[in-house]
């Protein structure tokens, strides 16, 4: 699923969840919550972080194994 890829894109460009958090305007907790798997992340926040580490959205939701 997105929150397994998000939280891989994160680690691999070695950024904080409090790092992303920040940028999607979002507490870390509720961030923490998106990567777990535990609470739904809105569409409007996975464009943004597709935006933010320049990969499409077909990559972030498992569509393609293809980042761009």
């Amino acid at each position: 699923m997105y929150f397994k890829r998000i939280g891989d894109l994160r680690i691999d460009r070695d950024k904080t969840q409090q790092e992303i958090a920040d940028m999607l305007l979002c507490n870390r907790q509720v961030y923490a919550r998106y990567e777990r798997g535990i609470r739904e992340i809105p569409v409007s926040m996975l464009i943004k972080i597709a935006k933010y580490y320049h990969v499409s959205m077909d990559y972030i939701v498992e569509l393609t194994n293809i980042p761009h």
